[in-house]
């Protein structure tokens, strides 16, 4: 009997113990597990897919703006011929939008598409009217002011030159053509009348965003005149003189409106604040152009006398090349090339050494520009510039010389026989 109690009390002992040990390897792995959990990675928002809104294209004002169709993240097709076995790849998550002018900034611009014949492959932009966001802190001050009459003016077909936000004498010929056709004391002076009459009240500035197409088109310009026959193409230098000409703009203050700007390491992404010229397309054509060499200035106007344009105009350095009565317009052409003939250059030691002609490619830094209308007189004719900020300010061989963007406004509604009176 006394055996028998003390083997039960053995395995009751045994049993004890096996319980205790069972109950402390059951919190080991408990704490282990605890353990193996705190070290595992947890999902981050660099694991998670970024979803990034798209860049806008600009649509004609008044119209509602769609959205791009997403092509990745939730809710879109699948591509069948795409692995599902391959890890999607790692996105880093958006930045916040920086709004500073010139800063690397993709989120929330609106493209905008030029309206220039494409001169070589690719998109271009320009800061287009109507469909672009405003910049609130593009000008301020007696820049503004001077700014809003520039934009008003070109917006009525009546052109400063390259917008600077001064009031010289472009913008003084442009406020006396103005005030001539509404009917106003013809001063040059920002009067009430000639204020109300401009309806101030306009978008000054828009965002131009950098595409890589841009970059891709700049190229310096050769030096020599054989050297710019070899050039697959005239165009622009740099960031500043493109977007400076598709903004009707000086360069000097486009780099007013972007202080923060490093122009020489320019790269796609970067937004610009821009002036906003809206000139809205003209209705009907001109009967007759007529050019004032005295005032520097070419002006077009329909069949009951009402002036449609006002250029102001480069004209010949040689009293003898300039062509007083009655012109006709015999052809036009856009973004044309270029002969250079040695014999109109009798200055330049090249030409003289060359002894034959050349023959340039087009672009807007072609000795022509973007525009070419010849005239019923030999070698004579309207043209674009490389040069627009200089338009009236210097004088050329004997032709008469726009801005590009103001020679491709014309030639739009130039028609071959349109009378072009030159006056003293």
């Amino acid at each position: 009997m006394l055996r028998k109690r003390s083997t039960i009390r053995n395995v009751r002992r045994l049993e004890a113990g096996d319980a205790r040990w069972w109950l402390l390897g059951v919190v080991a792995l408990s704490v282990l597990g605890w353990i193996w959990l705190q070290r595992s990675p947890s999902p981050s928002s660099e694991d998670l897919p970024v979803s990034t809104p798209p860049v806008l294209q600009a649509q004609p004002p008044g119209a509602e703006q769609k959205p791009k169709r997403e092509t990745s993240g939730p809710g879109a097709a699948s591509n069948p011929s795409t692995s599902t076995k391959e890890p999607p790849a790692r996105q880093q998550p958006a930045a916040p939008l920086d709004l500073t002018p010139g800063a690397s900034n993709e989120l929330g611009v609106v493209v905008i598409r030029s309206n220039r014949p494409p001169p070589a492959a690719g998109g271009t932009n320009a800061a287009a009217p109507g469909a672009v966001e405003g910049s609130a802190a593009a000008a301020a001050g007696p820049l503004k002011d001077m700014l809003s009459v520039q934009l008003s003016l070109a917006r009525h077909g009546i052109s400063p030159g390259s917008l600077d936000g001064k009031h010289g004498s472009q913008t003084r010929s442009a406020l006396r053509a103005f005030q001539e056709r509404e009917g106003l004391p013809a001063s040059g002076i920002l009067d009430a009348a000639t204020q109300r009459a401009l309806a101030l009240d306009v978008e000054l500035t828009s965002l131009y965003l950098v595409l890589p197409d841009d970059l891709a088109r700049l190229r310096p310009l050769a030096k020599t005149w054989l050297a710019k026959s070899e050039q697959d193409r005239m165009d622009y230098e740099s960031v500043l003189e493109l977007v400076a000409e598709k903004s009707q703009s000086h360069p000097a203050l486009i780099k007013q409106l972007n202080p923060a700007v490093d122009w020489d390491h320019m790269e796609a992404g970067a937004t610009l604040v821009v002036p906003n010229p809206d000139r809205p397309p003209l209705k009907g054509r001109p009967a007759v152009v007529k050019i004032s060499l005295g005032n520097k200035t070419l002006q077009a106007f329909d069949a009951d006398g009402k002036l449609m344009l006002h250029f102001p105009c480069s004209i010949a350095r040689d009293k003898e090349k300039r062509p007083v009565g009655e012109l006709h317009v015999e052809k036009v052409a856009v973004n044309p090339n270029y002969t250079f003939n040695p014999d109109v250059f009798p200055e330049s030691e090249e030409a003289r050494e060359l002894k034959r002609k050349l023959v340039l490619q087009p672009g807007p830094n072609n000795p022509v520009g973007a525009a070419w209308i010849s005239l019923d007189r030999p070698g004579y004719g309207i043209h674009g510039t490389p040069n627009p900020e200089q338009v009236g300010r210097t004088e050329s061989h004997g032709c008469f010389r726009l801005a590009n963007w103001n020679a491709e406004q014309l030639v739009r509604i130039a028609w071959i026989g349109l009378p072009v009176q030159v006056d003293p």
